[in-house]
């Protein structure tokens, strides 16, 4: 076991690393700027990225700081427990594959308001999508900005806040000029990266246990006792348990960074292509996060990581620092940069569309606003969002980056799923089920959050907590379907039943009835 470590200290090598990086990213960027004319290029690439190139992207966009840097260290601190996170995050994307991608793709443009909005009135849920999308996007953003603050201290030994501004900076600098192909090309080359340096830190490991992950499990229970390998030590109450895998298997179908990459692709079929390749790639990175939590338990040792970091998150650099020296743990600390530099930008790039396209372009503007205004007002709320993440990083310093997530995907799955899947297959579903749906799964899942123990015990430090459950879902999810279900049959909302065809007919055909009715005049001229 290490009893000491440079991490924290100045590291050439590391830094290298990072400049390398940094300099490629900006590259792609200027490239990417030339390709950036209009706002579907900006938000959308141009429709131009194939199903590979977009799974990529999506395993990129999804295999967060939370998951290479959070969940090794959960596990690393906490055992069997901290693998509930792999196995949720894991678990969602079947339920975006069938449910989600294909309906998405053929009725959206830009954002998942496009379809909740699709043939109910405009306004309205437009601003309640949007309340709900910002809430998810600020939560998530917090953990990737504690996760990098920590990364660059590692890196430069520089201050925690002072590391925030950096990371933040060089965020907002290509995804202002380059919009959706730099954060494309920059989340491809990411997930590479990643894939490649924990394949390679899982290879080193094993190779001290003789390549068998049982013999690691073993020398974890024999160093720190059976505990490490049953449940129990991060999550102890069954309910909890439901909660926060309910909120990780329904959060993905909610995320507006992950829904706005299926606009990416030309069609439908590339939309499920690429959600089949990024299921392959997520699901064997989650089966390397085993390998990387007890192997940093056992070659780096709990004490170590913990006065680190008390989140545990710097568990996977440590490992690899315990492993490679210096040098590995320079690429894996740059790996581990590129993995947030490219969520944050994922993030910040859907949150300005809801802003700009949602709230200014059809609401403030009724559609009216020209392409040369839309684009202005992309890139000032690009820049906004960007402020809001430096700030919520520093303020959240010291929290544990998966604990985070989880609360951004239980309030993705109460705000932005319910609405979704309703609009999309219940006939009877109107505008006011839609926006109190959004509005009481964002309200409930927050107000539930800060009278959660978390909050309540261990950041205000008081003794007792309102609301038992860590994790909001159990709650608010249910909640956020019974009011919109309860509230729609309430009232008669014959306009938006009328439409529902409609959006019947674009989900399975991707087209207009009007455009299948001119096809088929065609086809009988022809006859």
């Amino acid at each position: 076991m290490n009893s000491t470590t440079t991490v924290g200290q100045f590291n050439p090598l590391a830094i290298a690393f990072f400049v390398i990086f940094v300099l490629s990213s900006l590259g792609i960027t200027y490239w990417a700027a030339g390709k950036t004319k209009n706002t579907s290029h900006f938000y959308t690439a141009g429709q131009s990225i194939s199903g590979f190139q977009n799974g990529l992207a999506l395993a990129g966009d999804y295999m967060s700081a939370a998951s290479f840097l959070g969940i090794a260290g959960l596990v690393a601190l906490k055992g069997f427990d901290g693998l509930i996170y792999s196995i949720g995050f894991l678990v969602g994307w079947p339920l975006v594959l069938f449910l989600i991608a294909e309906p998405l793709r053929n009725l959206g443009k830009y954002t998942f308001a496009d379809v909740v909005a699709f043939r109910l009135r405009q306004t309205p849920v437009r601003i309640a999508a949007a309340i709900g999308t910002l809430a998810v996007v600020s939560f998530y953003l917090i953990a990737q900005m504690v996760g990098a603050g920590n990364l660059i201290k590692l890196l430069f030994g520089l201050d925690y806040e002072i590391a925030v501004l950096l990371v933040g900076g060089v965020m907002l600098a290509y995804v202002i000029f380059g919009g959706m192909i730099a954060t494309t090309w920059v989340q491809i080359i990411k997930a590479v990266l990643l894939l490649g340096g924990t394949i390679l830190l899982s290879v080193l490991v094993l190779s001290k246990f003789g390549f068998n992950p049982l013999n690691l499990f073993t020398a974890a229970a024999d160093k720190y006792g059976t505990g490490v390998l049953a449940p129990g030590k991060l999550i102890s109450e069954p309910l909890d348990a439901i909660s926060l895998g309910m909120a990780l298997m329904l959060g993905t179908a909610g995320l507006p960074h992950i829904l706005m990459r299926f606009y990416t692709v030309p069609d439908a079929k590339a939309a499920r292509t690429s959600v089949m390749y990024a299921t392959v790639f997520i699901g064997f990175f989650y089966l390397l996060t085993f390998i990387l939590g007890f192997g940093s338990m056992v070659l780096v040792g709990q004490d170590l990581i913990a006065k680190i970091d008390k989140g545990g998150n710097m568990a996977a650099p440590l490992l690899a620092e315990a492993l490679g020296g210096n040098a590995f743990l320079g690429f894996i600390a740059a790996v581990s940069f590129a993995t947030i530099l490219a969520v944050v930008a994922g993030l910040t790039l859907s949150g300005a569309a809801t802003l700009s396209h949602d709230l200014w372009v059809n609401v403030v503007r009724k559609g009216e606003a020209d392409e040369n205004e839309q684009f202005k007002v992309a890139r000032a709320a690009t820049m906004a969002l960007g402020v809001v993440a430096i700030v919520l990083g520093i303020v959240f310093k010291g929290q544990n980056v998966a604990y985070m997530v989880g609360l951004a995907f239980a309030i993705a799955a109460s705000a932005n799923f319910p609405s979704l899947l309703l609009s999309m297959i219940w006939r009877k579903f109107t505008t006011n089920g839609a926006v109190t749906s959004i509005v009481v799964g964002t309200v409930s899942s927050l107000v539930l959050i800060y009278l959660s123990p978390t909050i309540q015990i261990d950041i205000l430090k008081q003794t007792t907590a309102f609301f038992p459950l860590k994790n909001p879902g159990l709650v608010s999810i249910p909640l956020s379907f019974a009011v919109g279900i309860i509230v729609s049959l309430l009232e008669n909302d014959p306009a938006s039943s009328a439409k529902f065809d409609e959006v019947e007919h674009r989900i399975h055909t991707g087209m207009s009835s009007q455009e299948a009715a001119a096809i088929s005049v065609l086809d009988l001229e022809e006859i």
